[in-house]
């Protein structure tokens, strides 16, 4: 068996983004997962880093620290998905304070010095929700760019169109001056945008599948995907709520799962109307050096037939 990937995951708990924590913590021996950063995004930035803390106790993986990090974004306002995720930030899960603390420093330090530490070319970084926390790292130490393995985030879209406008996804849109220092940095790129995700639904029988599981981590994974499924735009007839932010974890255990395409990826950042868009050219030629892939299929049974592997 090949060594475990080691990651740092930059997230803001959120429903999705819990059930993405779930796969990252219940794949040890695949992922060595040196800590989880949060960040303002999906709710406030202290809900986050108490959900982040909820779900690894909930894993039973204390041993994985939690920084706090960002509280707003790097320019604009910030940009609230309450109504999405519920005024906890984890839909209709019973919240509780979690036994262990979050680790001491601010998120922004404990990623520098982390890349710092560890091997060039050694960490991947995996981003669940706006980049903020990840471009001020660049920002803060340059050194580290060029010694990241690769990045691997949810965000963005083309053919589906936005989320939150017409062409901008929420995790863009939430901070786009930070996507697009993260998209123009040179590392290597793999983003999951809504053109994937929105392929991967929870339908009723995959739910069904996960609730027969039995196990208290495939229960709370249910009941976060059953308040995403009680929302307005994903009700029956649709055929259920998108699983993003795991896809993200699901192409690092499973790459074969998903197809991706060479592009050139650039954030909005000028323009009112099309804020937080992302403009992503698939033209490239066979010599130009381009070192981002967008995702364009995903086998979505195969998902959550690792997601049930691993929450059983």
């Amino acid at each position: 068996m090949s060594a475990p990937q080691s990651l740092i995951l930059d997230c803001d708990p959120g429903v999705d983004d819990a059930v993405a924590l779930m796969l990252a913590f219940r794949s040890p021996r695949e992922l060595r997962l040196l800590g989880v950063t949060t960040v303002s995004g999906n709710v406030g930035p202290s809900l986050t880093a108490r959900n982040a803390r909820l779900i690894r106790e909930l894993a039973s993986r204390e041993d994985v620290p939690v920084h706090a990090g960002c509280e707003r974004p790097l320019v604009r306002p910030p940009v609230d998905a309450g109504h999405f995720h519920g005024a906890t930030g984890l839909g209709s899960l019973p919240v509780f304070e979690p036994r262990a603390p979050l680790a001491r420093g601010h998120a922004v330090p404990f990623i520098v010095e982390t890349l710092l530490r560890e091997p060039a070319g050694s960490v991947t970084l995996v981003i669940t929700g706006p980049m903020t926390n990840i471009a001020l790292a660049m920002r803060v130490e340059p050194a580290i760019v060029p010694r990241i393995a690769r990045i691997v985030f949810m965000g963005g879209a083309r053919s589906a169109g936005g989320n939150v406008t017409a062409s901008a996804e929420y995790n863009i849109y939430a901070d786009p001056h930070a996507a697009r220092i993260v998209c123009e940095s040179g590392c290597p790129l793999i983003a999951i945008g809504l053109d994937a995700t929105h392929q991967v639904r929870a339908t009723p029988r995959r739910i069904a599948a996960l609730r027969a599981l039995g196990t208290p981590l495939a229960a709370a994974a249910v009941s976060l995907l059953e308040f995403s499924n009680s929302l307005e735009p994903y009700r029956a007839p649709e055929p259920g709520a998108p699983l993003h932010d795991p896809c993200t974890i699901a192409w690092l255990l499973r790459p074969q799962l998903f197809e991706l395409a060479r592009a050139r990826i650039g954030v909005e950042t000028d323009a009112t109307l099309t804020l937080g868009a992302t403009a992503v050219e698939f033209r490239v030629a066979a010599g130009e050096s381009v070192r981002s892939q967008w995702a364009t299929q995903v086998d979505a049974d195969g998902v959550f037939a690792l997601l049930a592997e691993r929450l059983s």
